[in-house]
Formats: C-alpha cells, structure tokens, sequence
C-alpha cells in the first residue's frame, strides 16, 4: 500500500488532526489526517481510493476497537475529527459528481430528545464507510424525517431516542415512514432500544455501537 496512506490509516485511527495537535503523543510533530490527505490527493492518489484504502479501514479499526471497550467515546470523537479533517479535501469531489458515494444516509434524534453524541458517533462513522450523511440534529420531528426522505429516494435512515420517554416519538415515525416509504431501510439505536424494540416497532436494525450501522450498510451494498 502507498505509504501516505498508511500514514493516514495511523492518523484517523489514533485520532491525529493535524501537525500541530498535540494529541496522541507518538505522533507529535508527525502530519495529521489534514495534511496526509492533501498530500496523497496532490500525489495523483484518486478521492475514491483515499476513502476505500485510508477512511473506510482507519474507522473500521476504530469501531471494532470500540466494540471491544479498547476505546471510548474520547478516542472514537478525536478518531471522527481526524476522519472528518482528511474528508474535508474529499468532499468537492463527492459533491461534484466526480467520485461516487455508496448511499445516502439520514440521521436524526427523534422529537423531544436532545441528546446527540451517540447520533453523532454513528454520522462520523457512517461517513466514515463512505456513505453521504444528511444529519437532521436533534429533536426532529416526524414530518422532517419525511419531506428529507422525500427529497432522497433509497436513502437509509437513522433514528437515535436516549430517553425512554421519547422511545414512542421513534415508534410513530417509524410508522410514518412505514406507510409512505415501504421500502426504506430504517435504523434505530439508543441507550433505552433494544433489539426486540426495533422488531416490535417495524425497523429493519438495531445495534448498540455504531460499527454494527456500518456493517449492516456495507452488507446492503455488497
């Protein structure tokens, strides 16, 4: 494998932004995913193999590191800031039409819940494996989900509820959704869901870390 890309493998995984972040310690002073990706663009290195063979196994790393409670939200956030700092020099080739995404992806936290973190983690991670993310934020109402789904014909959705309270706001969109787009792929994850929850509800997957998103995705495109 190209050796700038090997680098920036180490980079994302370790969570190195840039030259000048102090964080981890073994790569002070060393090129961040900023740089790294910049370079390998500048070297002739296509957008879609800097995602495939760098982004894709940094972040796949990454999760299963986290599966495994080798890591923990800290670590996985700097690993996403990392991500995110190489996407940057990416992503006019995404939105150009250039180089092709595998999907597009919508996320949200359900009406009347405003956590995000766990929301947050999966976007990262999920734009990580080389799908376009359309976050909604929190507190999105069933109507949102709808008329962005609407817009995105075969896109996937998210919904995250981290509250037990908001867990029958998840329910009635996903119902919603259900009745005008039969056939969306829906999500569903939270502290309070549960796999027999997402099979009551009528979603399509459940899964309590963000890597099993990405694998269940990467399974629907293969």
């Amino acid at each position: 494998m190209n050796g700038l890309l090997e680098k920036l493998i180490e980079a994302v995984e370790f969570g190195k932004v840039d030259k000048k972040s102090p964080y981890p310690p073994q790569l002070m002073n060393h090129d961040g995913a900023d740089e790294l990706a910049k370079k390998a663009l500048e070297k002739g290195i296509r957008p879609d193999e800097i995602l495939e063979n760098a982004l894709v196994p940094a972040m796949s790393k990454v999760g299963d590191k986290f599966t495994r409670k080798e890591i923990y939200v800290p670590q996985m956030l700097m690993a996403a800031k990392a991500m995110n700092a190489a996407m940057m020099h990416l992503k006019p080739f995404f939105q150009s039409g250039h180089t092709k995404r595998k999907g597009k992806f919508i996320i949200g936290t359900v009406s009347g819940d405003l956590h995000d973190i766990g929301k947050n983690l999966v976007a990262m991670m999920v734009e990580g494996g080389g799908w376009e993310v359309i976050d909604l934020g929190v507190d999105v109402e069933t109507e949102k989900f709808l008329k962005v789904l609407e817009e995105n014909p075969g896109a996937v959705v998210a919904l995250s509820a981290l509250l037990t309270t908001t867990m029958e706001n998840m329910k009635q969109t996903v119902t919603a959704i259900r009745d005008k787009h039969r056939e969306s792929k829906i999500l569903v994850g939270g502290a309070p869901v549960t796999k027999e929850y997402c099979e009551k509800i009528g979603a399509d997957f459940y899964s309590p870390d963000p890597q099993g998103a990405v694998n269940y995705l990467k399974a629907l495109v293969s």
